[in-house]
């Protein structure tokens, strides 16, 4: 959605679609917006509740069947498990997908592990193509007279046409780029608490090849999750940089992160906006 800062400003229903790594700011930008006028459409939140909902519950059934006094009790139906997926919670989605690695330190063997990931992309594409529906739905059926789109941090690599057509069409994209004092930041904490990650497949086997061989393990399956997590992030945050940047070229604009994280309010958040448009 092209404009300049003059048509933005006069649209009277405005919708953002926010793209950046997560830990750039995108979630605390969007909550920045009164919720009494802004819709805020978290795209994890939807994969979770949606298109993973099965997947994620198979998976910690799958867990719980290993106790065995969980597993009588699931099996005569005596229990029900079931995810408490929110907003501001989303571990359930984390868990999922999981990570590389030793199974006695809760990794994935890379078959299941890339399984998931391409679960998650299909996932992913499904919730950005619902962004459309819910800006109708937000306007018409809950009286929102704007939208944000807090979208994950890998839409920049699903390489899905119709997807990118959407976001581009209904939504005004803007990337929050990070100057490199907060890339570092993003690396410390990924350091301290890695976290599991999507990866495009043509960046993720040659990564694992790689870190496999200089670490001197016989195969993947030796991995300690945690320490190849940490190895591959700033090599991740490398990879997907020129993707952002691309991505925001042709589609949208590009926003200081260091900016947005002065935005107290929607007249601050405009205002950054019509900023870069013009």
């Amino acid at each position: 959605m092209r404009m300049t800062a003059k048509e933005f400003l006069a649209r009277p229903h405005k919708a953002i679609t926010l793209l950046g790594m997560s830990g750039v700011g995108k979630t605390t930008l969007a909550y920045s917006l009164p919720a009494s006028k802004w819709f805020h459409y978290s795209g994890d939140y939807r994969i979770g509740t949606k298109y993973l909902v099965e997947p994620i519950l198979d998976n910690i059934k799958r867990q719980a069947m290993q106790v065995d006094f969980l597993r009588d009790l699931l099996r005569s139906d005596s229990i029900y498990i079931a995810s408490n997926i929110t907003v501001h919670n989303l571990a359930p989605v984390a868990s999922f997908l999981g990570k590389i690695g030793r199974p006695d330190l809760g990794g994935l063997p890379v078959a299941e592990f890339i399984k998931r990931q391409r679960l998650h992309r299909e996932a992913e594409i499904g919730a950005m193509r619902d962004v459309a529906q819910f800006i109708e739905k937000a306007q018409q059926i809950y009286g929102y007279e704007h939208f944000v789109n807090d979208a994950g941090g890998s839409i920049c690599e699903l390489d899905d046409e119709e997807t990118t057509n959407v976001l581009a069409e209904h939504t005004l994209i803007l990337y929050l780029k990070p100057d490199e004092a907060m890339r570092q930041t993003l690396i410390e904490r990924a350091d301290t608490a890695p976290k599991p990650m999507y990866y495009k497949e043509d960046f993720l086997i040659p990564q694992l090849e790689e870190y496999v061989s200089s670490a001197g393990l016989a195969s993947p399956d030796a991995i300690v999750p945690d320490e190849f997590a940490r190895w591959v992030f700033p090599r991740l945050l490398e990879h997907r940089r020129p993707a952002y940047e691309a991505y925001a070229d042709a589609h949208g604009c590009t926003i200081d992160a260091r900016k947005a994280e002065d935005v107290t309010s929607e007249e601050d958040f405009l205002a950054l906006v019509t900023s870069v448009l013009d």
